[in-house]
């Protein structure tokens, strides 16, 4: 790794570590999703400083492009949060939180002082699509198969729920409900 790609993966890594604070420090939704995107975009920056090009652009188009999309669009469709009274031990799990990320990014710090090892260049075709490609469809075929088919399921079973009733279910099920009202009304009163 060259001293200019170390300099720009150290910088990446402080954004990205920024905007994770951020994220889950903001009291403002929509600022804690708008942190989630410097988060998402800096680990995309830390993947094409690692030559793994194809992740960081599925990180800009998945995560980026459709998943703080739509926590943006939920937001705004659920509005604001009523304001909430702080509790009076909020104070001091914030306190211990952050004292706990403190403890785990001196440890991280700490590990990486001492490094006696080079770099190792990565292999030929590493992070393009073909690298990926070949491995997922080589050594990775039937994981990938089960994920298509867990997938696929899923979207067959959100599909058959959230489909439309046709006109005899909703007939059917309002004389059901008559009949319901019907007999709850026969029943004596105790």
């Amino acid at each position: 790794m060259t001293d200019a790609k170390f300099l720009l993966f150290f910088f990446c890594a402080a954004i990205a570590l920024a905007g994770a604070i951020g994220t889950i420090a903001s009291k403002l939704p929509l600022r804690a999703a708008m942190s989630l995107l410097v988060t998402i975009i800096a680990l995309a920056g830390l993947y094409l400083t690692l030559d793994a090009q194809l992740l960081a652009a599925i990180q800009v188009l998945v995560y980026a492009g459709a998943v703080v999309v739509l926590f943006v669009f939920v937001i705004m469709l659920i509005g604001p949060a009523p304001e909430t009274s702080s509790a009076p031990g909020s104070v001091v799990w914030r306190m211990l939180s952050l004292v706990g990320i403190a403890m785990i990014t001196a440890t991280f710090a700490f590990s990486f002082v001492d490094v006696a090892s080079t770099w190792v260049a990565p292999p030929a075709g590493f992070g393009t699509v073909r690298g990926v490609a070949g491995e997922m469809y080589t050594k990775a075929l039937v994981p990938f198969e089960i994920v298509a088919m867990t997938l696929t399921t899923a979207i067959v079973g959100a599909l058959a729920i959230a489909r439309s009733k046709t006109a005899s279910e909703l007939a059917e099920m309002k004389r059901r409900r008559v009949a319901e009202d019907a007999s709850a009304a026969a029943q004596p009163a105790e």
